[in-house]
């Protein structure tokens, strides 16, 4: 899953997942090795370039039950629910399309029950050469704030954006990012490789579509113990490994400070995500998949 969004307006990246530097030595390719396509980005061997470039993801539907987890302070809610309803599908030749919903209903300490509804629907290309991104939060019922753009890598690496909501506006950024979905691949590869700390800068048109989160991964012991959820008691995970992995969110002028998000859930190794824990700070919503259904994966056409 790529990582979520808050409720009330409150907005970290939206993805499970950019990679400009790699905290975990390993990645770093050694002098004998051809450097990565796209500059601006590490140097990695051809083989685990080729590797993260074809890395299966399983294309599926999830639904996520939300619930207060925790509450700290007096200003922190009393109550919480929602539901995440994710949908993701493509294939290493033809690139991902993600749809993602998050409608959240939340009791403060005092005042009225406040109700937001966010919702995207991304496409990125399966190079990480182009991400297209249209969101959407409304808060009770406040008008909607609107996100559309795309994000161009050139094959200099210089990453453009093209913003058509909230304003037109062309902005430049910076080139050592990922976008959402070659983010999750790296996770994962590192993963597999048995490391357990990943940091990265994630750019996902989340915030206003200009900003960058540097991020924080960390990776846990591989399992295959059998979960609680019977959604995911299904023959294709049987026996798959899993990680649990956190995600912490940063600004990139505030890398020293606390999160302004964190991000947990288990990794299976075809990318589907269980046991979400998103943490506000002053607050924990717990997310237990309820639904799980696999879709279609679309052939390589070439």
């Amino acid at each position: 899953m790529h990582v979520l969004p808050t409720p009330m307006n409150r907005r970290p990246a939206l993805s499970v997942v950019a990679l400009a530097v790699v905290a975990a030595a390993g990645f770093l390719a050694g002098p004998a090795v051809a450097a990565n396509a796209l500059s601006g980005l590490p140097r990695l061997s051809s083989g685990l370039r080729s590797a993260i470039e074809s890395m299966p993801l399983a294309s599926h539907r999830a639904v996520y039950d939300l619930t207060l987890l925790k509450s700290v302070g007096s200003k922190s809610p009393t109550y919480a629910r929602g539901r995440i309803a994710f949908d993701f599908t493509g294939s290493p030749c033809d690139g991902y399309t993600q749809t993602f919903r998050q409608f959240t209903e939340l009791q403060p300490a005092e005042g009225p029950t406040r109700l937001s509804d966010m919702r995207s629907a991304t496409f990125e290309d399966a190079a990480g050469r182009s991400f297209a991104f249209k969101m959407q939060t409304r808060v009770d019922n406040e008008p909607a704030d609107e996100i559309d753009g795309r994000a161009q890598r050139a094959v200099s690496g210089v990453v453009s954006v093209a913003l058509t909501k909230p304003k037109d506006e062309k902005i430049a950024i910076e080139r050592d990012v990922l976008f959402p979905t070659e983010h999750l691949k790296y996770i994962l590869a590192a993963a597999k490789m048995g490391r357990h700390i990943l940091q990265v800068k994630v750019y996902d048109g989340s915030d206003t579509g200009e900003k960058i989160f540097q991020t924080t991964t960390y990776i846990g012991a591989p399992t295959t113990k059998a979960p609680a959820e019977t959604a995911v008691h299904i023959p294709l995970l049987h026996n798959m490994r899993r990680w649990p992995v956190t995600i912490s969110y940063f600004d990139m002028d505030r890398k020293d400070e606390l999160p302004n998000y964190v991000l947990s859930f288990d990794l299976y190794e075809n990318g589907i995500s269980r046991a979400l824990r998103l943490d506000y700070g002053d607050f924990i919503l717990a997310g237990e998949m309820t639904s799980l259904q696999l879709l279609p994966t679309p052939a390589c056409s070439k």
